[in-house]
């Protein structure tokens, strides 16, 4: 079966290793070079280099076109695709005999869009899953082939979500190279209510402690991945940026505290801002320009009190 692979982050690299060990694609299709780092020079994506090294011809096509000429060229059976980043036309996807497989970190269709991972925890969900589907010209909404359920674990955040949906998701991709193998691929139909998950804004990175703590602690561990969780406070007269890199639930102060305010510093741990519904120890942090602190060690350097306020 002749195959091509669509993927751009390190998150694809695993699923292009897979397909690898078992017969490799003939293309590698990924997103061009970009500008990275202080001198903005320009670097590969982790597949193209991943592909590089396994000896696999890689293309960087524009759009849809030009990926349906390359796509042309090779004629494959199959395309794989794992978060590439470009959304297919149908000129390109009908140039596979088979059709396009995609790999989409949630159960479908549930959280359809870039960034299921995080609003599922966002959103306090306990369960989510890895969906294989065939692509069509909508958002995540071609039928299922291959579906894994998984539990979301209290102390999940994005990065060790990612990480146990790339475990499961490469068992999804074997079994539908599987089934794809074996001549009948199921294509069903999507069922139920579907919901999505477009990128994070940094206007959704603040944390606004006017909202639950609830709430507050999930949208920490759902941006883990991207921009985290930002507050503004003023200490010893100075406005300050604080990213807020892990939080965890913790006792209410009392009626008399105002949401926003710091309710205790505690030693060794962090300190406790109260929230409109319960309150939130702050564990870890990053003032703006430095690096990730312990909340209790930011705390004692800013001489952060009971009192303080964060911006609501």
């Amino acid at each position: 079966m002749k195959t091509i692979f669509l993927g751009t982050p390190s998150v694809a690299v695993p699923f292009l290793n897979l397909l690898c060990e078992k017969q490799p694609p003939l293309l590698v299709i990924t997103r061009a070079d970009s500008p990275s780092g202080r001198g903005l020079k320009l670097t590969p994506s982790p597949v193209k280099i991943a592909a590089l090294e396994c000896s696999i011809a890689v293309a960087t096509p524009g759009n849809s076109a030009e990926i349906a000429r390359e796509l042309a060229a090779v004629k494959p059976d199959l395309a794989v695709v794992v978060a590439y980043g470009r959304l297919l036309k149908n000129d390109a996807l009908s140039v596979p005999s088979i059709g396009c497989i995609n790999i989409h970190f949630s159960l479908l269709p549930k959280y359809r869009g870039a960034a299921p991972v995080q609003r599922a925890l966002m959103n306090g969900e306990t369960e989510t899953g890895v969906t294989s589907f065939w692509l069509d010209e909508g958002m995540d909404t071609g039928p299922v082939c291959v579906s894994e359920k998984t539990q979301i674990a209290p102390d999940d955040n994005a990065a060790s979500l990612m990480d146990k949906l790339v475990s499961l998701g490469l068992v999804v991709l074997d079994k539908t190279l599987s089934a794809v193998a074996a001549g009948n691929p199921p294509r069903i139909p999507q069922t139920g209510e579907a919901s999505f998950a477009p990128l994070l804004k940094t206007s959704e990175a603040f944390l606004d402690f006017s909202f639950s703590a609830a709430q507050l602690h999930n949208k920490v561990r759902g941006l883990a991945l991207g921009p985290h969780a930002r507050v503004y406070t003023v200490i010893n007269g100075r406005k300050t940026l604080v990213q807020v890199l892990k939080t965890s639930l913790a006792p209410s102060a009392n009626a008399v505290v105002k949401p926003g305010a710091v309710a205790r510093v505690e030693r060794g741990k962090g300190f406790v801002v109260q929230c409109i519904d319960g309150a939130l120890l702050v564990e870890a942090v990053r003032p703006e320009g430095k690096k990730s602190v312990p909340a209790w060690d930011f705390a004692n350097g800013f001489q952060l009190k009971a009192g303080d306020m964060f911006a609501v």
